[in-house]
């Protein structure tokens, strides 16, 4: 099952951002610092291929990012867009573009 779902709009192809619950759970745990992917899956209670997984959607999506001088370290940090995902996870699911929403508070 792809992380992105794809939709097709006047000929265009667009990405939706996509979380799960576990993605939640992983900003909230990096609100607290700089934390291992190693380590951020026993804090999460899940696989660390599963968490790994999630981190890199993570940072692809922008709301973390690697750290670090050898960034493939597996240092991970909450970047402003991730404490806007947070900040606004209630309102996950509720909205048409949840990713547009978390931008703007970003911008504000």
């Amino acid at each position: 099952m792809s992380t992105i779902q794809n939709q097709v709009a006047d000929g265009e192809i667009t990405r939706e951002m996509l979380l799960r619950p576990l993605d939640f759970a992983l900003l909230d745990e990096l609100t607290e610092g700089r934390n291992l992917g190693a380590n951020l899956h026993m804090l999460v209670d899940a696989s660390s291929p599963y968490t790994l997984e999630r981190l890199s959607q993570l940072a692809d999506y922008g709301l973390v990012r690697r750290v670090g001088p050898n960034e493939n370290a597996g240092l991970y940090e909450i970047t402003p867009l991730g404490e806007a995902a947070l900040a606004h996870r209630e309102e996950y699911g509720e909205v048409d573009d949840f990713e547009a929403l978390i931008e703007d508070a970003v911008d504000e």
